[in-house]
């Protein structure tokens, strides 16, 4: 018998919470000013990048270029 050993992919994991603040400090943002220049509470970004809050993270994707699948893939 002939046992074929099939190669599991790796899970993808979210993104560091430092690689999300660094992409949007690339992208010319601050997480404060970014919540203030979409009308959230200044803190209302950190809240996302602890747990899920679907339309914040959306913008955050938005604001970075990415889905927000793949910074986040275990939420989605």
């Amino acid at each position: 018998m002939v046992k074929h050993r099939i190669k599991k992919q790796p899970a993808r994991q979210d993104w560091h919470k430092a690689d999300i603040k660094a992409a949007l400090e690339k992208a010319g943002w601050s997480l404060s000013r970014f919540c203030r220049a979409h009308q959230y509470s200044r803190h209302s970004a950190s809240v996302a990048l602890k747990m899920p809050w679907p339309k914040m993270e959306r913008l955050i994707a938005d604001a970075i270029g990415v889905a927000p699948q793949d910074i986040w893939p275990s939420r989605y």
